[in-house]
């Protein structure tokens, strides 16, 4: 940071005085930055002046001596700096004091009249980087009038005794490190269960042991820093900012404008280095699946279902038209390829459920179909053709998180759990399924049943509890991968954001047409932020999870939108299956050249807005 020089002229001289002499600056001594930060090894004393004068270039005589009592009041009054102010020069200073610019933190310090930390907390940082304990636990009874919880001393003690301890032992002074553990960590009767852990240290054998076991950097720099981290978070901001503020803050502000975002579906990248600080984050409606990339039209009646497997690698689609069609997605263009065709479902394909693996699909039909399919995608064989009775309707599955078994029923009180070869293992009685789902603790099968509500079935100890009761019938539901959230397809309600674990509902979103047709929703973008549904009205509906009115409305299907199923490995591609016979591919627009490319910088509006 350089001054302007004799160009600031007597008047800057004159403001740069009296601020410091209203902020009490304290002066340079013995190799002490005025910042208050030590550039060299000693005590870390800082010299501070009670009256408010200078030692800088500010004192001495100047004309401003000859200045009225008025104009001085003046000055000082066009000079007196902000809370806020003050908060920002401190960030600042912190922050090039860690790029080592320590001349021109003290010049800023100097000028501003600010000071970087108190000169009790200078102290302490540097007798803990210098890993002079016995000075650091001395520190902290200056330290203890300053902060506003004393009871912390003894926790930050502690912290300085166990890296004191381990210093000792890594150094092989086992005697040493012996009387820190009885004679200094253990009178604090604190934390006993750390120190029973740390006292078994005492039998590592060499210094890689003792650093593998305590998940320790070892004695030096590395682990003192993240010490000092750790003692930082017991003391208030005025004594000791916390570790890069500065940097802490930029990066909330990155992440804030990521999530007000409504298109931004890329991953999150926390190091500030991917963007710039000096413009606003912008996420083009370009750049989000918005657009048809290809049209499906082999199927040659209404296509019923679609889904991704789990990889991103495949797309299955069930019709009326009897047929299963595995498409091959390529990683590159994105384009989807015909793999294979599954025949023989002779009342057409309504669902289908991919095994955690990728190698089998399920395939169910409609109310009246007793049927359910069990597909080796890899071969295209049929491994399983299960059918109990006539009289069933198998119209939903779900896997099981091991693969190895599969739960499936209808709407005519059927409620099988099966192994691969369609055995039957567990059943339920008078379950009246219209969409399951299995969740990750491989015990629990939630069910959309007539009652219009979702139930968690367990087929261990043989016990049921209502989790979601709504005023309609649930037509589908599927949930999030982490478990917690469910999204049903009410009828003439709409979708609907369900919590699982608190048993409420978050959502509703607006704007899809949901009559009694089975439409089928889905979590979907990076982070599982989106959710798009088809709907009656022949269009592809996409919220954002956090809104409740679409952030966009897809058109191009002809007939109703049965399915959508958004690719959980190319968070830019996602496809529909709608009674028109086609399935229809969304992506990004193309970019067609570069002044294309440049005209993509549109603003995201505001969720608020």
């Amino acid at each position: 940071m350089q001054s302007n020089g004799a160009g600031q002229g007597q008047e800057s001289s004159e403001l740069s005085c009296l601020n410091s002499a209203q902020n009490g600056e304290s002066s340079s001594a013995g190799g002490t930055h005025s910042n208050g930060l030590l550039s060299s090894t000693d005590n870390g004393n800082s010299v501070g002046t009670s009256n408010g004068s200078s030692t800088g270039p500010c004192s001495g005589t100047s004309a401003a001596s000859t200045a009225s009592s008025s104009e001085l009041g003046s000055l000082k009054k066009k000079k007196r700096l902000s809370q806020a102010e003050e908060d920002v020069i401190r960030l600042i200073g912190q922050h090039l004091h860690g790029l080592g610019l320590n001349q021109t933190v003290d010049l800023l310090m100097q000028e501003s009249g600010c000071r970087l930390e108190h000169p009790s907390a200078t102290k302490f940082r540097n007798h803990v980087m210098e890993g002079e304990w016995d000075k650091a636990e001395n520190d902290l009874n200056e330290l203890r009038a300053l902060m506003h919880s004393p009871n912390a001393i003894v926790r930050m003690k502690f912290l300085l005794l166990q890296q004191k301890y381990l210093e000792y032992l890594e150094d092989g002074k086992v005697l040493e490190a012996l009387q820190v553990l009885r004679g200094e960590l253990t009178p604090l009767k604190y934390n006993t269960d750390r120190i029973h852990v740390l006292s078994g240290y005492l039998m590592c054998s060499h210094a890689e042991d003792l650093r593998a076991k305590a998940e320790w950097d070892g004695k030096g720099t590395a682990s003192r820093c993240r010490l000092l981290d750790k003692l930082q978070t017991y003391l208030p901001p005025s004594v000791m900012l916390p570790p890069r503020r500065l940097h802490t803050l930029l990066r909330q502000a990155v992440e804030l404008q990521r999530d007000r975002c409504l298109y931004h579906n890329t991953k999150l990248d926390s190091s500030l280095d991917s963007v710039s600080l000096l413009l606003d984050h912008v996420c083009s409606r370009k750049q989000f699946p918005c657009y048809t990339q290809q049209i499906l039209t082999e199927h040659c009646n209404e296509v019923w279902f679609c889904k991704f497997s789990n990889d991103g690698t495949k797309l299955a689609t069930g019709s009326k038209d009897t047929t299963v069609i595995i498409w091959q997605v390529d990683p590159e263009s994105h384009q989807l390829k015909l793999l294979r065709t599954l025949e023989g479902h002779a009342y057409g394909v309504s669902y289908l459920a991919w095994s955690p693996d990728d190698t089998y699909l399920i395939a169910c039909g409609p109310d009246d179909c007793s049927e359910l399919w069990l597909w080796n995608v890899q071969t295209g064989e049929l491994r399983t053709k299960m059918s109990q009775s006539h009289e069933d309707s198998l119209t939903s599955v779900a896997w099981n998180p091991d693969g190895k078994r599969f739960v499936t029923g209808g709407q005519r009180g059927q409620f099988y759990q099966c192994d691969l070869d369609g055995n039957l293992l567990d059943s339920w009685e008078g379950v009246r399924v219209q969409c399951l789902w299995c969740l990750s603790d491989g015990r629990t099968v939630l069910a959309s049943d007539t009652h219009q509500r979702i139930r968690g079935y367990n087929f261990e100890d043989l016990t049921d509890r209502n989790i979601v009761q709504e005023d309609h019938p649930i037509m589908s539901f599927t949930v999030s991968k982490n478990g917690r959230l469910a999204l049903l397809n009410v009828a003439t309600q709409g979708v609907h954001l369900w919590d699982l674990q608190d048993r409420v509902l978050v959502r509703k979103y607006q704007g899809v047409t949901q009559g009694f047709y089975t439409i089928h929703s889905c979590f979907g973008g990076h982070n599982e932020d989106f959710i798009a549904s088809g709907s009656e009205d022949h269009k592809v509906y996409i919220w954002h999870r956090r809104g409740e009115l679409p952030i966009a409305e897809l058109t191009g299907h002809t007939r109703t939108v049965n399915c959508v199923s958004w690719n959980p490995a190319i968070p830019g591609l996602m496809a529909s299956a709608s009674d028109d016979g086609t399935v229809r591919v969304w992506g990004p627009a193309p970019f067609l050249d570069s002044q294309e490319a440049d005209g993509l910088n549109e603003n995201c509006s505001n969720m608020d807005s």
